[in-house]
């Protein structure tokens, strides 16, 4: 991507948002994000002429594909009271209007209270103050042994192929991000990990999560097998 972003010096009290059912990022974390709707493309445009920060949060009652319907823009669906503030750290607007992003995950936020639409996405009163997610500690450590055989005996039971070369040579935080942000858990699931208060409370909320999947499905109404990266 031809821009590159610094790191904002501030995170804005008033926050755009892009709500999306079952996509998330941690702090620390890059999102890949292909902006189409008209009123993202607003977002994007009005946050990359200030400091490029927006959050990602999911709507409570989960959006199937997240297609965008004719009307669309005009609905305000129920959104979860948590989720991550991030800055566009590259992007590229393409020559139709699109544009291709990767958004840096900083800090979690809770949604205070929702303002007016403005061009017509949505915006938060944004508390930062119960998470203490600045800087992200690259030293943390998870029981990495552990959490790898219980990740083999979940990919086994949902037909998951692991590219264990690329897990070996990320951290261990980047580990279990990884891992909450790309399997393939429920919203709902994926709303426990962002919302836990510690990276080892995150750890621990993964590993049941791995755990309680294990089982897997049907072996007649599994689906092919697929790469996790």
């Amino acid at each position: 991507m031809a821009n590159v972003n610094s790191v904002p010096k501030s995170l804005p009290e008033i926050l755009p948002v892009f709500p999306l059912t079952g996509v998330l990022v941690f702090p620390g974390m890059i999102l890949p994000l292909h902006i189409f709707e008209s009123r993202y493309r607003n977002l994007a445009e009005d946050v990359l002429s200030a400091e490029g920060v927006f959050g990602m949060i999911q709507p409570f009652v989960p959006r199937e594909d997240n297609r965008p319907l004719p009307g669309a823009e005009k609905e305000t669906p129920e959104l979860y009271g948590v989720g991550c503030a991030g800055y566009i750290e590259r992007w590229e607007k393409l020559s139709d209007g699109r544009y291709v992003l990767e958004l840096r995950g900083m800090n979690r936020f809770r949604a205070e209270a929702e303002l007016p639409l403005h061009r017509g996405y949505r915006r938060v009163k944004a508390d930062y103050s119960g998470f203490a997610d600045l800087p992200v500690d690259k030293d943390w450590h998870c029981d990495r042994a552990h959490l790898m055989k219980s990740l083999e005996e979940y990919a086994r039971g949902h037909g998951l192929q692991l590219r264990l070369d690329q897990v070996e040579q990320v951290s261990d935080i980047e580990l279990v991000n990884i891992l909450g942000m790309s399997l393939p858990f429920h919203p709902s699931e994926r709303q426990a990990l962002l919302e836990a208060s510690s990276l080892r409370d995150r750890e621990n909320v993964l590993l049941n999560l791995l755990r309680l999947g294990a089982g897997g499905l049907d072996p007649e109404q599994a689906p092919p097998p697929r790469t996790v990266h």
